[in-house]
């Protein structure tokens, strides 16, 4: 039996064992559930179950992909699901933290880390292989260019490492651009010190327009009072997630009646 990659799905079937294993070592796995995210043909599974039997979980969109892992890993037959990661409720695991892995598809790979966003005081741990451009910009300090949106968001949650790159021959079919795998680590933050929600705003309203400074790209939410504060003569690419942090308590500070 034999699974063809859809383009459709974004698919991109990892060949290398030798990655597939390195992949695997640089989880943890100190969660009481380990999730895969669109686990294909197994490669990382097979790698993944002798170390986490009693953990493991599959969630796989593809049907042919689903029978393919159902056939060559009957031992995992009940924590197979066929189902969209994006539209999953993982609650339904159980209690206890979470750890995702996965080599994501391209081409929704930030829909994924949103969906981690929603459910990071549960998702303590997240390996996984994705395009290097966007590796490199969620591992980016501030004051890079390639420094965003998802940047901010998730190192507000998270410790990341860039932890290696993966060149594209070792794909069937090769992408046409080279991978990366990070790591993401949950770090100590319960409670940003902060409304999150309008921070959440802010941030996106910052870098979608970041050529502007501050004092342009958020005026809408800026009073008279506030407007001529220094901190707002910088673009969003120079701004650490406690500089946003600030901005946000300024900006409610100003503001407290209103609602973004």
């Amino acid at each position: 039996m034999t699974v063809r990659p859809k383009k459709h799905l974004g698919q991109h079937f990892l060949q290398d064992r030798n990655i597939a294993e390195k992949i695997c070592q640089q989880l943890q796995g100190n969660a009481a559930h380990i999730i895969e995210i669109g686990p294909g043909t197994g490669v990382l599974t097979q790698f993944l179950l002798p170390l986490y039997p009693q953990k493991l979980q599959l969630i796989e969109v593809d049907q042919e992909s689903v029978e393919y892992l159902q056939h060559h890993f009957p031992e995992l037959t009940e924590n197979i699901h066929y189902a969209d990661f994006l539209k999953t409720d993982l609650t339904q695991f159980g209690e206890g933290e979470l750890a995702v892995i996965g080599n994501f598809p391209y081409n929704i790979s930030s829909q994924i880390f949103f969906r981690i966003l929603e459910h990071h005081n549960a998702v303590n741990e997240v390996v996984c292989m994705i395009q290097k451009e966007v590796a490199e910009r969620i591992s980016s300090p501030p004051g890079n260019k390639s420094y965003g949106i998802l940047s901010v968001l998730l190192q507000a949650w998270y410790e990341i490492e860039y932890k290696f790159t993966v060149h594209e021959q070792v794909f069937n079919p090769p992408p046409k651009v080279k991978s990366a795998v990070i790591r993401l680590v949950r770090n100590k933050t319960q409670k940003l010190d902060c409304d999150e929600r309008r921070f959440k705003i802010i941030v996106k309203q910052a870098f979608n327009q970041r050529r502007k400074t501050l004092r342009n790209s958020l005026r809408s939410l800026l009073n008279p009072d506030i407007i001529g504060q220094s901190c707002f003569d910088k673009r969003p690419e120079q701004l650490s997630v406690s500089d946003f942090v600030t901005i946000t308590q300024m900006i409610d500070a100003s503001r407290p009646e209103t609602t973004p």
